[in-house]
């Protein structure tokens, strides 16, 4: 088994003997792209013996540089951390974007970095990556400084899908037109939310269509409707299929708090209280309201046929 990642902040201090490879980005999504960058790091640090990190930081610097148009995060904290131990790394260093720290000069911030993690080895970034005050930094000033401090840095290229680069914020505009198939293409992986089951109205049961409510509230919403999609326990393997609507419910309910809906497919082995996994793979329709509870019952048998016709004809690892 392997050994749970650490975690830890850069006013700490990462005890390790072992020569660090760090990739630095924000990694909103651990996107395809940002992927390459890691698994660069991963592959340099099991080939010398070293260990393989991640630097990342929380919130977005764009929420201390520009609130009034600060970007909404895909992930919280703890799914990126879910994502980034998949990949492999040993160590995630989740770094607060204080005021202090991003007025760091441009040409002051590896020694900073050198300062706090004395076995670094390696910098791994995307080839478009800037840091310091005012983002003054690019890789050619990081190579300049890096040649000084004895630190190997490696550009990734950034990776393309039909043609256009891979980003957060394309993924973003993906998420809220609900467009998660190409969402899920360009991550690499399916998008998952992961919550607690509360109880609720029980209004799906009366329906013939029981429900877990899943507590959820991310910071960028995806698209609010109906979502086929599998579901397991979180820290187990068996994912099964079921439906999912993901909005306001503005036939029966008058909350401003998006909820997320899933209905198992077949029997539900979950209830109150689980922390679950919820994985979205296909839209299927936008949220909307119906006429009456009986116009809904109807969609909600429609929206069940379709899942289960996608998961008769899509095989799913």
């Amino acid at each position: 088994m392997s050994q749970p990642v650490q975690f830890f902040t850069l006013e700490q201090i990462v005890r390790s003997p072992r020569p660090l490879h760090l990739a630095i980005g924000m990694y909103d999504g651990v996107h395809l792209g940002h992927q390459s960058v890691i698994e660069s790091a991963i592959h340099s640090a099991r080939r010398s013996g070293g260990a393989a990190g991640v630097l990342t930081f929380w919130p977005h610097p764009s929420v201390l540089i520009n609130p009034a148009k600060a970007s909404r995060m895909m992930q919280t904290p703890e799914m990126k951390l879910r994502v980034l131990a998949r990949l492999g790394v040993d160590l995630v260093i989740q770094q607060p974007f204080t005021p202090e720290f991003a007025h760091i000069p441009a040409e002051a911030f590896l020694p900073y970095l050198c300062q706090r993690l004395p076995h670094l080895a390696g910098i791994y970034v995307g080839e478009n990556w800037r840091f310091g005050a005012g983002r003054q930094g690019d890789v050619a000033l990081l190579l300049t400084e890096a040649a000084r401090q004895g630190v190997t840095v490696v550009s990734v290229p950034r990776m393309h899908f039909n043609g256009v680069p891979i980003s957060s914020t394309r993924i973003r505009g993906c998420l809220e037109t609900g467009a998660i198939e190409e969402v899920n293409a360009l991550l690499g992986y399916s998008y998952f939310a992961a919550g607690t089951v509360v109880s609720g109205r029980q209004l799906g049961r009366t329906l013939g269509f029981p429900t877990l409510n899943v507590v959820w509230q991310p910071e960028l919403a995806p698209r609010f409707g109906v979502y086929a999609v599998r579901v397991a326990r979180e820290g187990e393997e068996r994912f099964l299929p079921a439906v999912a609507n993901y909005g306001l419910r503005p036939t029966v309910a008058q909350g401003s708090e998006p909820l997320l809906e899933t209905h198992l497919l077949g029997e539900c082995p979950f209830g109150n209280g689980d922390r679950l996994v919820v994985e979205w793979l296909k839209f299927i329709r936008p949220e909307r309201k119906f006429g009456g509870l009986e116009e809904l019952r109807g969609q909600i048998a429609q929206d069940s046929a379709a899942a289960q016709k996608f998961f008769a004809e899509f095989s799913l690892p």
